[in-house]
């Protein structure tokens, strides 16, 4: 009777723990997203976000973004990309993938030092300028629910173990410099 009631407590005590971790996972491209993991292994599960993970494995940000952090991310889904590919074409957008500094400082753009909340956002004041790793600045704004530019947040607060991820419906191209 004893080992059965032992047995009973642990499988409660595991199926708990399971529901603890269900609650803190967010759901992205069909995965769940674990606070537990880096922000790059969350994304590599994620269906939405296979062109955005081929980007930065293109652009060697793996490990840079495997690190310590904290960093906040705008990930781009795969429509949003493919929105870009139709824009620019689609031998701009292939050239744009095979070189490696133009899409290092896409990349870049959509990263910011720190965690940054959505409840951080919503205490800013409309368009606020924010520095990206990449060095230039986004325009973060709040008025007609989140937006970064003109990218609109369609997924908050999703945690890594060195940051948080936020789902975006546009890929951010950083200015372009004038000589």
């Amino acid at each position: 009777m004893r080992k059965l009631t032992s047995a009973l407590i642990i499988t409660a005590a595991l199926a708990s723990a399971n529901v603890a971790l269900a609650q803190n996972a967010v759901m992205v491209g069909g995965q769940s997203m674990l606070p537990s993991k880096d922000i790059i292994d969350n994304a590599v599960n994620s269906a939405d976000h296979t062109t955005l993970v081929a980007a930065v494995k293109a652009a060697g940000l793996v490990e840079t973004l495997k690190g310590e952090g904290p960093f906040t991310v705008f990930a781009p889904t795969n429509t949003a990309f493919e929105k870009l590919e139709k824009k620019i074409g689609k031998e701009k957008f292939a050239a744009v993938l095979k070189d490696k500094k133009t899409l290092t400082a896409i990349l870049t753009y959509h990263v910011i030092p720190g965690k940054v909340m959505a409840a951080d956002v919503v205490k800013l004041k409309n368009k606020t300028q924010v520095k990206t790793v990449q060095g230039a600045t986004i325009t973060v704004g709040n008025k007609h629910g989140v937006k970064i530019n003109k990218a609109k947040v369609i997924k908050t607060d999703i945690e890594a173990s060195n940051g948080v991820i936020h789902v975006i419906d546009a890929v951010l191209l950083p200015p372009t410099k004038k000589h």
